[in-house]
């Protein structure tokens, strides 16, 4: 069978930054940062206070109480994120479409927030049994499934939990099933929601977050963010797409991945080059032909001349004219929805010739000497772009997305 193209026709997201898209890119127009004190989480015993909350999510405004009870909250983000990804799309998922579409979440850690209610229920207020959903709610698939249940899909439904690179896995991997006949149409993406005591007491111990803000590329960065949210596309063959006079928001074109085999926190240059570099080949893209990469830009020492790197060396001579942002300085680091988030802000930096900007951003590193975008989203034309992510564990996945050319 021919290869066939694969188009974006649906996204949705919620985060710090804005519970849809449009307040989502509104806040990436204005660069503003959803990177906060805590407000549901008390700080007081732990030594960073900052994080990208979404701090006036109400449930009940999405969904029912018994589907409240039933849903964890980082699967009520995918929930959430799916329905405004459908709704744009417009598509239907009737009897004849049921068996031919795909479910595909990434998340790192999937309901920890159950899990914690689960520990201070048996061993802080030594009750002898906790929430009969306990079992449910922290599955990490729990997220897929409920989507796939919301809309009747019957196809391939999975969860991918692969460290920070999870929703692009799952992004890549449905886009292969529908590029390659196995599906006509996917909803993919992730969530994560990590603001639990246990979880916030495991980062402060690996010493990783900064104790103020996300600096991505800046001399003087300290650390990563922490950020909670989810997002989701439909993808769908061109042909399906036309057939319904839909809207395309961008070509998806390739995927990359690769694992660097060799250290469990700290990343391999080689490895993020040859993702890259798999991308581009998928994509069949010539390296310049990339105007602009959402970079994973950390905010880490480590990660962030890592990256400049690798792109420098995938990219030569053309990366003194590419444009590279880190939007994790806006939403925070959202692990396993993180490149869910960040798929959403590249497709819509292509659909309206506009790159995010790199936030926080105070003086050159001259291990990042490349243009970061600093502190402004800026007018430009956007007709190819990456969207890196490279996971604790050495594990790399990079998206290759087109604005669509009939």
């Amino acid at each position: 069978m021919q290869a066939r193209r694969v188009v974006v026709t649906g996204a949705g997201v919620i985060s710090s930054i804005g519970k849809d898209k449009a307040s989502f890119w509104e806040s990436i127009l204005q660069c503003r940062s959803g990177i906060r004190p805590f407000v549901n989480v008390d700080s007081s015993s732990i030594r960073f206070k900052n994080g990208a909350e979404i701090a006036d999510y109400d449930p009940a405004a999405y969904f029912e109480p018994k589907d409240i009870d039933l849903a964890d909250r980082f699967a009520q983000f995918a929930l959430v994120a799916a329905r405004e990804a459908m709704q744009q799309s417009g598509i239907s998922i009737g009897p004849d479409r049921q068996s031919r579409a795909a479910v595909v979440c990434g998340t790192s850690i999937g309901g920890v927030v159950a899990q914690e209610r689960a520990y201070i229920d048996l061993y802080k207020e030594n009750k002898t049994r906790v929430h009969p959903l306990s079992i449910p709610r922290t599955m990490p698939n729990s997220a897929s499934s409920l989507v796939s249940m919301q809309y009747g899909i019957t196809g391939p439904v999975f969860t991918i939990s692969t460290a920070c690179a999870s929703s692009n896995h799952a992004i890549g991997n449905a886009f292969w099933m529908i590029r390659n006949g196995i599906v006509d149409m996917a909803l993919a993406g992730g969530s994560e929601t990590p603001f639990t005591y246990t979880f916030l007491k495991s980062w402060e111990a690996i010493r990783v977050v900064a104790p103020d803000t996300c600096r991505p590329f800046s001399k003087d960065r300290q650390g990563m963010i922490l950020g909670e949210g989810g997002a989701m596309l439909v993808m769908e063959t061109l042909e399906s797409a036309r057939s319904r006079g839909a809207e395309i928001l961008a070509e998806v074109v390739g995927f990359g991945m690769s694992s660097d085999a060799s250290h469990i926190t700290k990343p391999d240059q080689l490895g993020a080059e040859r993702a890259m570099r798999m991308a581009l080949d998928d994509a069949g893209i010539a390296p310049e032909e990339v105007d602009y990469i959402n970079a994973h830009g950390t905010g880490t020492a480590v990660n962030d001349s890592m990256e400049v790197g690798a792109v420098k060396k995938v990219f030569g001579s053309h990366a003194a004219k590419l444009a590279l942002s880190s939007t994790k300085s806006l939403h925070g680091h959202i692990l396993g929805g993180t490149s869910a988030v960040e798929a959403v802000a590249t497709v819509l930096a292509i659909q309206n010739d506009t790159l995010p900007p790199t936030a926080n951003f105070n003086e050159l590193d001259p291990d990042c000497d490349i243009d970061v975008v600093p502190n402004a989203a800026r007018k430009s034309i956007v007709n190819v772009a990456l969207s890196n992510s490279f996971a604790f564990g050495g594990l790399n996945a990079v998206m290759a997305f087109r604005k669509f050319i009939p």
